[in-house]
């Protein structure tokens, strides 16, 4: 079998995860599961069973989270950091990291692709469908997606329509889909043949490659005769800002070129914060991570970093009340998506830029 090489995304900004992740240093960095393990190292900690260790993790980021990286994965070699100049989605960054491989590795190498901030409940499980999952991406032309099983009506999600069996581990997708209404969402999962997009899949280099050449020749004919780290600056400022979704996978759906690997491994993008609340909450009235005394408060989360700092409610239902240092976030659960619309209109005072 041909070399699997995972390819760790760690340049997101997790505004929806503000004011805890900011941006120096963004939710993949922090630890919420109580382990002390960050989010880069449980998803680094998933992968290196699958490959030869750190070696052949890579892992794609921007020049400001460089250090952080080094510092949480001491043992990565420095060849396997590659750093965009600006970020430009994550097609730009797909690209960029499997031309990076193929220089090392070949047309033939098995390339995985993984978001930096996800949570994952059982390691072992997701270990046994990616090898399924690197199987199949070994012997097809195809890029092959993880399908994660809905187990809620989620209105943040994207999610993947399957079509007919491809074999006895894979189907074939007919569709992706965008976050859909709170009705929709219910239809797929009342239906069935709807996963989560994941936002994971694996494919053969040569298949990805050839797919940039038929659905997107442009960010190709800019990133593949890049030679340096001055020559990719100057690359970066000429492509357009696009993600491997729109770019990639659904051209290639149309053309019957994608397949997804169903998943029963429980799973979440702890994309906000009421993710939080569904990883830790269980049976308590509230989340409470931090001094609190509340009276009737229920539904709650109440989140502080400092054991000095006390959060007090009373009478209130379904809030959301994040301290961290000098912010304080009060918003009803129901609007954490919108939290990233709250960051670009600090981020557009420049008095108030510094709490972002």
């Amino acid at each position: 079998m041909s070399k699997f090489i995972p390819v760790i995304l760690a340049g997101g900004s997790g505004e929806r995860f503000w004011p805890l992740s900011r941006r120096a240093k963004p939710k993949q960095f922090l630890s919420f599961d109580g382990t002390g393990r960050t989010l880069l190292q449980a998803t680094a900690d998933r992968l290196i069973p699958l490959c030869d260790g750190l070696e052949d993790i890579h892992i794609v980021t921007g020049q400001m989270h460089r250090g952080l990286i080094l510092e949480q994965l001491p043992e990565l070699p420095l060849e396997n950091l590659i750093v965009e100049p600006q970020a430009k989605d994550t097609a730009a960054a797909i690209l960029l990291a499997t031309l990076r491989i193929v220089e090392s590795h070949g047309t033939d190498a098995i390339i995985g692709i993984f978001p930096s901030d996800h949570n994952i409940g059982s390691s072992l499980e997701f270990q046994s469908t990616m090898r399924d999952a690197v199987e199949v991406a070994q012997n097809n032309d195809s890029i092959v997606t993880l399908g994660m099983t809905p187990t809620f009506p989620s209105t943040g999600y994207g999610y993947i329509q399957s079509g007919q069996d491809y074999d006895a581990k894979a189907k074939a997708v007919q569709r992706f889909v965008e976050k859909p209404n709170l009705e929709t969402a219910e239809i797929y999962l009342e239906r069935g043949g709807f996963y989560w997009n994941g936002g994971m899949f694996i494919f053969r280099a040569a298949v990805m490659l050839a797919a940039f050449a038929e659905y997107a020749p442009d960010i190709a004919a800019i990133l593949q005769p890049v030679k340096n780290y001055k020559d990719l600056k100057l690359a970066f400022q000429s492509l357009r800002k696009v993600s491997i979704d729109y770019a990639i996978l659904e051209p290639s759906s149309l053309a019957n070129k994608v397949l997804v690997v169903p998943t029963d491994f429980l799973w979440d993008d702890l994309g906000d914060w009421n993710a939080l609340a569904r990883l830790l909450q269980g049976d308590n009235p509230n989340l409470e991570i931090g001094s609190h005394v509340g009276l009737d408060t229920s539904g709650a989360i109440l989140y502080t970093t400092t054991g000095d700092d006390l959060i007090v409610t009373l009478g209130l239902e379904d809030v959301l009340i994040v301290r961290d240092g000098a912010v304080t976030l009060v918003a009803h659960k129901t609007r954490t998506q919108d939290i990233r619309r709250l960051v670009e209109k600090l981020r557009s005072e420049p008095t108030l830029e510094k709490f972002i």
